[in-house]
């Protein structure tokens, strides 16, 4: 295919004009989850080329093969794109019905190929070429700037992306067991910050936490009887739909386990597993998230994408450009959208990774501003430096 920009005729539009045309639901009642594939994911097996010789080429272990009638063939999604067997159940459904859409040639401008440093550079939301605040991830920013939005991080500790000004609470759901502190201990140490600076902040920790075990109660008997596995995401994803249909608008979660340098599979084999134990979690999100689901947008995000070409271990080393998912109930759907460029030899970034020609900040600081209605202002805030940039997502 030729390079080309797939953008709606509304992203001609300034941001300023934009932030006047809200999404379709009310910004308070609209859900976002922000899912971070930690390890950078292959994109390539994701959304697969099928178009392009040249993919094939440069993967003759573990490509994907172009879609016919067998099981372990790309799903199509276009005449260049296609999808994973693995989301054949529970991905490929929502995409066509309309409520899922990928954004490849996605990422950063950061180039160093470092997972920490890539991780750091896309929590943080920065311009790469300015002082930098290592304490303000840009959601925080973002749930700031919403200010009422409630906001949680399903994660064992607050990440760098939601940490800065505003105080916001964390609990990992992976495993919910009996905490630590049982009320009388909580309450005793409660009673020692009283009358301090810091006794707002204990209380609403330990408020927080028994709201959260009150709300998956049920789910962890039911587990008990077999009835949902307790191992991997799905369970985890189930927890955090409950909790964000009824009280959380602004979540994020990461899963790790993407860095996939030997035996990563086509088809079939350990990249295979990880995106079908990812999809069957996204689904069953969607699933508790019940009537909000058309309120909510899911994205999914990783620090970069990996080689095209498979390495002698027959997997693929850290990369550049990866593939962004959106989902949701309320979404543009059905659609492979952003700029994009035949996979091929001569278009390759550095002669070795998927290229970026959409940058993240661009394309979240346009959602969030199709989201919340949002200034060109408050976007800046959120991302300083980035000018949003709306592909018709939502």
């Amino acid at each position: 295919m030729r390079r080309r920009t797939l953008l709606q005729s509304c992203s001609a539009l300034s941001l300023g004009s934009l932030a006047g045309q809200l999404w379709a639901t009310p910004a308070h009642d609209t859900r976002l989850l922000l899912v971070f594939l930690r390890g950078g994911y292959d994109a390539c097996n994701l959304l697969v080329p099928i178009s392009s010789p040249f993919y094939y080429e440069a993967r003759p272990n573990i490509a994907v093969a172009r879609p016919d009638a067998g099981l372990a063939s790309a799903l199509p999604l276009n005449d260049d794109w296609g999808l994973h067997p693995a989301l054949r159940d529970s991905i490929y459904p929502l995409y066509r019905a309309g409520q899922a859409a990928f954004i490849p040639f996605a990422g950063t401008d950061d180039s160093s190929r470092s997972h920490f440093e890539t991780q750091d550079s896309i929590e943080l939301g920065q311009a790469l070429d300015r002082h930098r605040n290592y304490r303000s991830g840009f959601l925080n920013r973002l749930a700031a700037t919403l200010a009422g939005h409630e906001t949680m991080s399903f994660t064992d500790q607050l990440p760098l992306i939601l940490q800065g000004e505003l105080s916001i609470p964390n609990t990992a759901l992976r495993v919910v067991a009996k905490p630590a502190l049982d009320h009388r201990q909580s309450q005793l140490i409660a009673s020692m910050y009283q009358g301090s600076a810091l006794a707002s902040k204990v209380n609403e920790g330990f408020t927080v936490r028994d709201e959260v075990m009150r709300e998956v109660a049920g789910d962890m008997d039911g587990a008990s009887r077999n009835a949902i596995s307790a191992k991997g995401f799905e369970l985890e994803a189930r927890r955090i739909g409950r909790l964000m249909k009824e009280k959380y608008s602004i979540g994020f979660v990461d899963v790790g386990g993407w860095d996939t340098h030997v035996g990563e599979g086509g088809a079939n084999g350990y990249l295979a597993g990880r995106l079908d134990e990812l999809g069957r979690g996204l689904g069953a999100f969607a699933q508790e998230m019940g009537s909000a689901w058309h309120n909510t947008v899911t994205v999914v995000i990783s620090e970069f994408g990996r080689t095209v070409r498979e390495n002698g271990n027959r997997g693929t080393d850290h990369g550049h450009g990866s593939a962004y998912w959106f989902l949701g109930g309320g979404i543009h759907g059905g659609n492979i959208l952003g700029e994009q460029v035949r996979v091929e030899a001569a278009t390759l970034f550095q002669q070795r990774d998927l290229p970026v020609l959409n940058e993240y900040r661009a394309v979240l600081g346009g959602l969030f501003a199709r989201l919340y209605g949002l200034s060109a202002a408050q976007i800046e805030r959120i991302f300083p430096g980035a000018k949003g940039r709306d592909i018709g997502i939502v």
